[in-house]
């Protein structure tokens, strides 16, 4: 309950940001524009927040027949979870990692890289595929959707105010036409750099618990984070609003690290390995890439 209180606390400071955008940018008038534009823009993205996501990453639906383990390996662990079968997805991308989405667990899907498939075994998959379910779970798919979708529309104000002389009109003149260009789309950054990583502790731990092996998801963490680092993600580069909804950073370069949108992958590992400590499961020995 803190957990969702402090995320709708942020959500809602999240708004109220993109309404001092509107006012900067056109007084009154444009505060109003603006809580328009971010009512329509959240709806859209509740109803559509899935199929926004998947189309920007290309991503492709998988069946039994296509993809059978896959399939299977959601299939069990979903209804382990309690939770209705999510559609599943593959993008075709070298780099491994993963994201749910989704408005609630009726319309949930479960999206993996090719390079996800290819450079983890059966075990870290199992728990990088909890961890998902977790999001699908705690209802942040939607959560972090909207976020995205605020987030982004922030940043595009910005640059409206940028572009097209919002000072014209802009009540602190062109004091407030930078404040606007240079700061509201860094504070929205923060605000949903906090949401994020919150919610993605919440999922390792709730991950864990539904696969029963904390060190799996430790496991596969460690060795996706030395992949992501490597290995680029155009589509996510294209899309830096989005990357929050990925197990790790898929972002290079830039600001990526100084605004990280999780946190770091040393202290889930170090949570992990407690959880397993305490569940008195002890690390297994694997290969480079086993």
């Amino acid at each position: 309950m803190t957990n969702m209180l402090r995320t709708g606390f942020l959500m809602a400071a999240l708004t109220g940001l993109f309404l001092v955008v509107g006012f900067l940018i056109g007084g009154e008038a444009g505060m109003a524009i603006a809580f328009l534009f971010a009512a329509g823009s959240n709806l859209l993205a509740y109803w559509n927040s899935d199929k926004m996501v998947l189309s920007l990453y290309g991503a492709r639906p998988i069946d039994e027949h296509s993809a059978p383990d896959l399939v299977h390996m959601v299939g069990s662990l979903a209804q382990k979870a309690a939770l209705p079968m999510p559609r599943v997805y593959v993008v075709d991308n070298p780099q491994p990692n993963a994201f749910a989405t989704g408005r609630n667990p009726e319309h949930a899907a479960i999206c993996v890289t090719t390079g996800l498939l290819q450079r983890v075994d059966r075990e870290e998959l199992a728990g990088v595929l909890a961890h998902e379910l977790s999001h699908v779970k705690n209802r942040d798919t939607l959560t972090m959707t909207l976020v995205a979708t605020i987030a982004g529309a922030v940043a595009m104000l910005a640059n409206f105010a940028f572009f097209f002389g919002g000072r014209n009109r802009n009540p602190l003149g062109m004091v407030g036409m930078l404040l606007v260009t240079l700061l509201a789309p860094v504070a929205a950054m923060f605000v949903q750099m906090a949401i994020s990583r919150g919610r993605e502790f919440e999922a390792d731990r709730c991950g864990a618990e539904l696969s029963g092996r904390p060190l799996w998801l430790a496991s596969a963490l460690e060795r996706i984070e030395r992949s992501a680092e490597v290995i680029d993600n155009p589509a996510a580069d294209a899309n830096p609003a989005t990357a929050h909804m990925f197990i790790i950073n898929p972002l290079h370069g830039g600001f990526s690290g100084l605004f990280a949108s999780h946190p770091s992958t040393e202290e889930r590992v170090a949570r992990l390995k407690a959880m397993a400590a305490e569940m008195g499961q002890q690390p297994v020995r694997r290969g480079p890439w086993s």
